[in-house]
Formats: structure tokens, sequence, C-alpha cells
């Protein structure tokens, strides 16, 4: 009999799932549903917004397309894992019923309670014991409900995060973890435990935060109904959860202090593994529980993003006509321009307010546009070096925070699959490049493996991890990379006065 673990990733643009092998540590199948991009609703200026059954429905879809494709037998699939969108709200009340729309990772309209709370909780203990400022986060998306929609905010059973609410509708059961509740600023890093300064401050009742759990560990098995739904043996342990940033990086095993993990999907990210609570004094950068963390080993994660990074791929595909150019067109187009698209400088900041900018709106730019010149292998080559320039902007704050910043380890996909990407994150950071067969589904998989028991350690969890291409910089080309991220950050404080 066959040993399966189920992984399922919860993103802001699909759902994808993926059965693995627990023996052989290979994916047999993975299936991302829906085809074209889930919605993201946006009401106001700087909101956006998804509903959590949606996710819930495109689980059910790819759950069950995976089963039907494998012929998975009783008894064979032994815990499931889930990796979700982070910093997500999600309301029920008592009756497991969805309150309203999912407040999403990239929404800003929390900011300015984020601000007032800083000032009030102190610098000091927002820095020593958050490890943050309260910011954009699920603690004050929590507070903008509370302030402005009060009649929902009296019927709050439970307020979770996305992972979290995949996990109930799989179990019946509500719980979250360390490493959750510490991505919503809800955590005390020096009392190991939620922060009551922070429930005063927003007025939220400790009742309604779940159940807290480690990441790995048996935290519910499918219930009866959702066995029905799903077509998953009822009984079968969720053994694993993490936001999709450390579960990104648990997937491609950066555990240890020292290793990065990177990504480029709708969001680009840096994450880097500490052994002590580092914090950036402007917040810029953000510092959280990571997926191993314990009081006896504690393990913590430094994360870097930048919203506008995918998504601003996405939409050039779009203007360019989507139906008529596929991405590896692109990539081929923006490879015939030369390094510094002759000028042209994209300023990637159109995704909501951006941490990396202290929260601020700084909006897409498009600089030094030359209509005699400029064609649209100029803008993709420009795009995809304006996001990598963002990226390094927050690469540069990682390591005056004490972070080495050497190998570099990311899933081949996404913007990872452009020759020009990855030339450009190479040498403008100046960083030896890892790329692995691997993505967030199958972390989790292999997370629900540690967490059911399947694997007596993370060592054997990743037994089948394969390394596919290992990129190495040449000091030829780090003057004129340099060069590019010297042009836009230019152009970018010139935007910012």
């Amino acid at each position: 009999m066959r040993r399966l673990l189920l992984g399922i990733d919860i993103g802001s643009s699909s759902v994808k799932t993926s059965l693995l092998d627990a023996d052989t540590g290979k994916s047999i199948l993975s299936k991302a549903f829906p085809e074209e991009e889930m919605i993201i609703e946006s009401p106001e200026k700087g909101w956006a917004e998804q509903d959590p059954d949606t996710w819930w429905k495109y689980v059910q879809h790819s759950i069950r397309y995976l089963l039907n494709k494998t012929a998975v037998k009783k008894g064979e699939l032994k815990g499931i894992g889930i990796a979700y969108q982070m910093h997500g709200l999600v309301l029920v009340d008592k009756d497991q019923n969805v309150l309203r729309p999912s407040i999403i990772w990239c929404d800003s309209r929390a900011v300015g309670i984020g601000e007032k709370a800083y000032k009030e909780l102190g610098e000091e203990y927002c820095q020593k014991n958050l490890l943050n400022s309260p910011g954009n986060f699920t603690a004050s998306k929590l507070r903008w409900v509370i302030e402005n929609e009060p009649a929902i905010a009296a019927k709050i059973h439970k307020m979770m995060l996305p992972g979290d609410f995949i996990a109930m509708r799989l179990s019946g059961e509500i719980c979250t973890s360390e490493t959750g509740l510490s991505e919503g600023i809800f955590w005390d890093f020096q009392k190991n435990g939620l922060s009551d300064k922070v429930l005063d401050n927003y007025q939220i009742s400790k009742s309604w935060i779940p159940e807290v759990v480690p990441s790995y560990s048996i935290q519910g098995r499918v219930s009866a109904s959702a066995s029905d739904i799903t077509g998953l043996e009822e009984g079968v342990p969720i053994s694993y959860r993490a936001g999709d940033q450390p579960n990104n990086a648990f997937s491609l095993q950066v555990l240890k202090p020292g290793e990065l993990a990177t990504t480029a999907g709708t969001s680009g990210t840096v994450y880097g593994v500490a052994d002590k609570p580092l914090h950036d004094p402007l917040s810029r950068v953000n510092t959280f529980v990571h997926v191993n963390h314990s009081k006896e080993n504690p393990s913590y994660g430094v994360l870097l993003c930048v919203n506008g990074t995918g998504i601003l791929n996405s939409w050039l595909k779009k203007v360019m006509g989507a139906a008529h150019i596929e991405y590896d067109e692109m990539n081929n187009l923006g490879g015939s321009a030369p390094i510094g698209s002759d000028g042209l400088t994209f300023i990637p900041f159109g995704n909501g307010a951006e941490r990396i900018m202290q929260n601020r709106h700084v909006g897409a730019h498009l600089m030094g546009l030359d209509l005699l010149k400029h064609d649209k292998r100029h803008m993709i080559r420009a795009a995809q070096e304006g996001i990598v320039s963002a990226l390094t902007f927050g690469f540069r704050i990682m390591q005056e925070m004490g972070l080495d910043l050497k190998t570099v380890k990311a899933g081949k996909a996404n913007m990872f699959l452009s020759p020009v990407f990855r030339k450009t994150f190479v040498h403008m950071n100046k960083v030896v490049l890892e790329l692995y067969d691997t993505d967030g589904a199958q972390g989790a998989a292999r997370g629900a493996g540690i967490g059911a028991g399947v694997y007596a350690n993370e060592a054997e969890a990743f037994a089948g991890l394969e390394l596919l291409e290992t990129i190495e910089p040449n000091e030829h080309f780090f003057e004129p990379y340099e060069e590019v991220y010297n042009t836009w950050k230019g152009h970018l404080e010139s935007i910012q006065k």
C-alpha cells in the first residue's frame, strides 16, 4: 500500500493541491483551480477582498480531480498540509458561517489604524515585543471591522487566517498556529504568547482567537461531511499549516539560520531564517515565527515583501493582448532588449501599500519612456528589472539587519522561469541562485508528513527534493546591473519628493 500525503496551497490567484508519495518524496500529481486567476474584489480604492467559500469551492474541485486521477485507496492518505496567503482576515459566527468577505494580504485600508496603534503602544514595545509595527496586518484589519462594521463585529465567534478557515471546512474544528498569530501581529515574542496589549488596544476579545497548535501536529481530522463533499477518507489527519512565505521557505528546506528562500508570484518575497528575533526599526522588513520554532530552539523568519511583482507581469500580458501572447514569448522578447532597457525604468509598486516603502502608496510608474525608441521588448525587460530592483531594495535592508545573504533558493516557477529575471536577480544581488523542483503545495504535503509522524524528522521529509539548476553570478555583470539599480533607485527617490 502506498503512503500518500496531500498538500493544499491557498493563493490569491488560484488554489493548488499536490499528492506526494511519502516514500519517494516525489509529487504524483498536482492541480490548480481555477484555470484563470481568481477575482480580487476592490469595492474601494486600496481594498482587496475574496470570498473564503470560493477558496473552499476550488479546494473541493482540486482534491476531487487528484483523487479521481490517482485512484487513492482507503488507508493510503496519511496526512493533509495547508499553506495559505498570509495576513488575510476571515470571520465566522458560532455556526461557522462566513460573516463578510476576507480582507486579504494586499488590502491597505487599515494602514492608519496600525500607525495609530504604533504610537499608542509605543515604539519600544512594538520593536521589542512584536518585532514589527502593527501596520496593515491582520490585527489592524480586525480593528477596522470593529470600528466600521459593528453589526458584523457583534456576531464574531472566531477570527481566522485563510488556512485556518480551510482546515475548519475540512474538520469542523477551529484552531490556529504560533506562526499564524505572529504574522497577524497578535504575538508577543518576549512572553512567547498572545499580546494582551495589542488585544486591549484594539478591543479584540480573547475569545475570538482560536486554540493555538504547533505547525507540525494533528490539528483535526477530515469530518464525515467534508468526506462526502471532497471524496477524502473520513478521519485523515490535518497535520501541518503555515502561511505561504514560511511554507515556501520550508518547501525549499530553508530551516537553519542564514538560509534564504525567494518567490516571485503575484507578490515577490525574500525570506531568511534567524535564531534570534531581528527587527528593522522602520518595519520595512518583518519578522515572524518560523514553522520549526519552539521555545527550546527558537527560529524566526525575516520577510521582505513586494506586492507588485507577478501582478505587474500579468498586467503587461493583458495590455499586450493576453489571448495572443504567452509568458514564454514575453520572456524571449524581454531577453532581446539590452541590460537597462535603453533607459526605460518601471517602478512596480502598483498593488496597494508597500511595506518596504513604510506602508505608503507609491504606485506604479514608467519612467524615461522614449516614444521613438522603446517598444514592448523594453517594457517587458524594464518590468522585470524593476521588480528585481524592488526586491534588491529590501534585500539590502536585510543585509543591514545582519543577515548573511550569499545563497538563495527558489522553486523554478513563476518569474523565475524567465532567464532575464534570473540573471538580473543573481547579478544585482551578487548571490548564488539554486532552483528546485518544488512548490508550496508539495511543501505543505511534506509538512503534513512530519506532523502525522510519517517522517521521523525534517531531513527525512526532504529526501526527494530535487535541485534543478544552480546559477552563479559573473563579476563582469555586477557593474551594469548596479547601474540599473541605481537608476531605478534615483527614479524612486524622485517620485517620493
